[in-house]
Parts: structure tokens; sequence; C-alpha cells
């Protein structure tokens, strides 16, 4: 059984940092490419960061870059997201992703989420 843990979440002041992780079990962690979207309330889920699957490339989306990291230990079977500069608008719950393609299909696996509150 497939299971993605996040832990880290919290509050905040914005201007601060705060680093997510996500441990995954129940898969092959080195096959899966490993992304950070976050749902803000009222709002549709967004892709925030992925990283490939031996972590030689990652990529971010426009409110991310330049103060989000993405990172992997596959020997750890976790994704981190290290998280600066934080904003108020970057309150939303994180959830990672694993994602791999085999057999033709897709294969997509969740987290439960962890809650990000920026506020002072």
């Amino acid at each position: 059984q497939v299971q993605l843990v996040e832990s880290g979440g919290g509050l905040v002041q914005p201007g601060g940092s705060l680093r997510l992780s996500c441990a995954a079990s129940g898969l092959t962690f080195s096959n899966y490419a490993m992304r950070w979207f976050r749902q803000a309330p009222g709002k549709e889920r967004e892709l925030v960061a992925f990283i490939t699957t031996l972590g030689s490339r990652a990529e971010y989306a426009d409110s991310a870059k330049g103060r989000f990291i993405i990172s992997r230990d596959n020997a750890k079977n976790t994704v981190y997201l290290q998280m600066n500069s934080l904003k108020v608008e970057d309150t939303a719950v994180y959830y990672c992703n694993a994602r791999s393609f085999s057999g033709a299909t897709w294969w997509d696996y969740w987290g439960q989420g962890t809650q990000l509150t920026v506020s002072s």
C-alpha cells in the first residue's frame, strides 16, 4: 500500500522560512518524479515544484522561483520543499504527489496534505 505522509506545516510569519517533508512508502521511490502542489481556500490546486526521479532537474511555478527549493533523498524515500521569504499568499494546504509512467499508464499517488499559514 502506497503512502505519502507530509509534515512540517504550521504557522509562520511573513518573511519566514519552513521546510516541508514528504515521506513515501510502499513504492520504489526512485522511480517516481515528485511534485508539490498547494491549494488555497476557494482556489484550484496548483503545481508548486517538480523534481525528477534522480533529482537532476527541478522546476518551479513562477510564484515559487527564487524562494522555494525542492529536493529529494532517495535513500530516505523523502522529498522536501524548503520555503523561504514566505508571503501571506503562500498560505495553503500543501500536498506531495508521486508520479510515474509505466505500462502506458500514469500512476499518481497523493499525500493527505499539510497546512501552511503565513500570518503576522
